[in-house]
């Protein structure tokens, strides 16, 4: 063979080899290490309830991917990074988490991540609205606390309810940061997954943490009855939302209404902007803040609202089946300890309601593991008499003892861990051995009941989520008496700042003007 033809031949195989190795190079590319960890309650600090470790359920290591289905085996997002997952509690909102509760969570979190670092993200997922003991802003204490293990250079993908609350110090320690932008909160799950593909994305491409978050504090304070994305201003403003986001150089914009049962400075509402191009990111946030401000006279509550009194009329005189009354003083959804029995003691005080033939009626719900225990003894169809309710919160009535006939028991559910219904004259009422919100059809049908076909039902909640929207013949709002009352200036508030709009009704316009957070690498 000819010296041409051997040095070809070398050349060639030397030339496959270098392609060989980078081919396999490629395809060995490290996958970024991102850890998930997170705690999530709405506390009202307006409620003498208190919130106890065991109500998060925490889900530790692979457990957790069971909340999302987007992390399932298989999925593009399960593909692109090597998930270490940590600790994940979610709890139904309730009262203020104990302080003990916290730092055991905490603890147990942070022990996971200094064992199973180092990391190039993080997925931060939390509500934004707990409150704890003797500790103001406990998700930006968990944050610094979590930086501390993990390093600064690490890059933080924060997911929020919008009715959240982003201090400045959550703010400084989240790199991207995001929250939903439906209410009710049809949107959660897409929210956390474009918080995630944000993070891997810019993992992915080396951009890392974004050159520029623009905060912006807005001194408005509403709940969440009044300021629902299915009317109007809610709906518009949040639509802006998704043009801010398309601009060259902006990577997520978002609104948090905050949380307005919780007595802390933190608490108002926060517009942010994410991204690199500081004009386009600092120019959008101050846009959708004064688009807030503009409007904030337009929010009105999302359904009708009367007093307990003025809704049984609406509802007694009403032919649509169901008429349901949120009975939203006490509604647990947003906090309420969900025991409280003043609305409860009206109705079954109504002289519509003593008798079989009565309106029918389903009133959901109220603890009571007294009466929960005497019906696990005597079984369904037994008669019982028990006490319930105000275990809790006894400021608006006592304790209200139940006579009737047993309808229907069912064990093992996560919440209420048991449910009795029991059969006083027309009316069911729902008792469960812990608290449990009622808002989806077969919460009703698997304990025997038709809401559909049932002219009044009555629930602890304020508005309604989809299933129980869809399904109503009517609603109203009953203004009624609880740890999450709607009428904010009888609340008492002692610390958030003011002046604060609607208790400062003529405060004049506040400084909307972008404020540029520091990385959290550039923080001392």
């Amino acid at each position: 063979m000819k010296k041409t033809n051997i040095f070809i031949v070398i050349l060639a195989l030397l030339t496959l080899s270098c392609h060989q190795k980078t081919t396999k190079q490629k395809t060995e590319k490290k996958l970024p290490r991102i850890a998930i960890a997170g705690l999530g309650i709405e506390s009202s600090t307006f409620s003498p309830a208190q919130t106890h470790e065991e109500a998060f359920h925490a889900r530790i290591g692979d457990s957790i991917f069971g909340r999302y289905p987007f992390f399932a085996e298989g999925t593009d997002v399960r593909k692109r990074a090597e998930w270490i997952p940590t600790l994940l509690g979610k709890s139904l909102p309730g009262g203020i988490v104990t302080r003990e509760a916290y730092e055991s969570l905490v603890e147990k979190t942070l022990k996971m991540l200094e064992e199973n670092g180092p990391y190039d993200g993080l997925f931060f997922d939390i509500h934004g609205a707990m409150s704890v003991v003797g500790l103001d802003d406990p998700e930006g204490d968990l944050i610094k606390r979590i930086r501390e293990v993990i390093g600064t250079e690490v890059l933080v993908s924060t997911s929020m309810d919008l009715h959240g609350n982003v201090s400045e110090r959550l703010a400084q320690h989240s790199d991207l940061i995001t929250c939903y932008r439906m209410a009710p909160h049809e949107d959660a799950l897409e929210s956390k997954a474009r918080a995630i593909t944000n993070m891997l994305d810019r993992l992915e491409n080396g951009q890392g943490k974004p050159a520029y978050k623009a905060w912006i504090p807005v001194p408005i304070l509403l709940p969440g009855e009044k300021t629902s994305t299915r009317i109007e201003p809610g709906k518009s403003l949040y639509a802006k939302i998704p043009s801010i986001e398309a601009q060259e150089g902006v990577t997520d914009a978002a609104i948090w209404i905050g949380y307005a049962w919780a007595d802390e400075p933190r608490n108002h509402a926060v517009v942010m902007v994410t991204g690199d191009n500081k004009e386009e990111v600092t120019t959008g946030a101050e846009q959708l803040a004064n688009a807030f401000w503009n409007v904030r006279n337009e929010f009105e509550f999302v359904a009708p609202v009367a007093t307990l009194e003025e809704s049984l009329k609406k509802a007694l005189a009403s032919n649509k089946q169901p008429f349901i009354i949120s009975d939203m003083g006490d509604n647990p959804t947003a906090g309420g300890a969900g025991d409280v029995t003043w609305t409860l003691r009206e109705l079954l005080g109504r002289p519509e309601f003593k008798s079989n033939e009565g309106p029918s009626l389903i009133y959901a719900s109220i603890p009571g593991p007294e009466l929960i225990e005497e019906a696990l003894k005597v079984g369904a169809g037994g008669k019982v008499c028990a006490v319930v309710g105000a275990a809790v919160d006894d400021r608006f009535a006592p304790p209200l003892q139940l006579t009737g006939t047993i309808m229907a028991i069912k064990e093992g559910d996560r919440d209420a861990e048991v449910e009795v219904v029991v059969k006083i004259g027309s009316a069911n009422v729902i008792v469960t051995k812990k608290r449990k919100p009622y808002h989806q059809e077969n919460d009703f049908t698997d304990l025997g009941l038709n809401p559909r076909q049932t002219d009044i039902v009555v629930v602890k909640i304020g508005y309604l989520v989809p299933e129980l929207y869809e399904m109503r013949g009517d609603w109203i709002m009953a203004l009624t008496p609880g740890g999450v009352d709607q009428d904010l200036e009888r609340l008492g508030y002692q610390r958030i700042k003011r002046p604060m709009f609607p208790l400062d009704k003529d405060m004049e316009d506040p400084d909307l003007t972008a404020r540029l957070i520091p990385a959290s690498d550039a923080l001392k």
